[in-house]
């Protein structure tokens, strides 16, 4: 193989894996740190303390139990009395060790709900992924009750389910879980097969490594700028 023709092919085979090395980083940690439950809960925890959360649990939460009331009580005036209190009793609860535990507790049920959907097999058997909002609205209940808010007790409690994933867009999403779990694990071993590949092939390896090494740097911080930005639209 002539001189010009080994140089060629290392340089393709080092850009290769210069290009695979971010890529292959951001598939294998979407792959397995976002599979991380305890990971994915450690990460989720502080947002129980976030004003803007607390605001749209409590919304969410009373509202659902306000729309219980409605569909099983034949109450009017029960509804305009309770209103107040039941919301304000969910904002209060938003702000106690328990609702923290249940804020954490719920994130992994649900991590653990979607995962399973998403790596199952699909059939005629796919469901929506929903979390149950029943634990919440029992809780304000009994302080409503404790509270000595009128016909407090006589609020129906339900299993209220919100859906996370709806059951038609599992099919898909399982097809893009997979194609990322592949890609994490062979995206990386393709790079360091194109990186030592090229650098064998090369008639200078000191020059050859050196070129790996700075573009394998340039792709670390290219990839670094993406997911700071990427954090930032994510939290927002």
């Amino acid at each position: 193989m002539s001189r010009r023709l080994r140089s060629g092919l290392s340089a393709v085979l080092i850009a290769l894996s210069c290009l695979l090395v971010p890529l292959g980083l951001l598939s294998a940690w979407a792959a397995y740190g976002l599979t991380d439950t305890s990971r994915y809960v450690t990460t989720m925890a502080p947002l129980a303390a976030d004003p803007d959360v607390r605001d749209a649990i409590a919304e969410t939460v009373g509202n659902g139990i306000l729309d219980q009331i409605d569909h099983q009580v034949d109450a009017r005036v029960m509804r305009a009395t309770v209103a107040p209190f039941v919301h304000d009793a969910v904002r209060s609860f938003t702000q106690t060790a328990a609702f923290r535990t249940a804020w954490n507790e719920g994130n992994r049920v649900t991590h653990d709900a979607v995962l399973r959907a998403l790596r199952d097999e699909p059939g005629e058997q796919d469901r929506p992924v929903t979390v149950d909002l029943a634990p919440v609205a029992s809780h304000v209940k009994d302080q409503l009750a404790q509270d000595h808010v009128p016909l407090a007790n006589r609020i129906p409690v339900e299993h209220t389910e919100v859906a996370l994933l709806p059951a038609q867009e599992l099919g898909r999403l399982r097809k893009g879980f997979h194609v990322l779990e592949v890609a994490g694990f062979w995206l990386p071993v393709a790079a360091v097969t194109f990186a030592v590949a090229g650098i064998t092939l090369a008639v200078c390896r000191r020059r050859a490594l050196t070129a790996t090494a700075l573009g394998t740097a340039l792709g670390g911080a290219l990839l670094a700028v993406a997911i700071a930005v990427g954090r930032s639209l994510t939290l927002s």
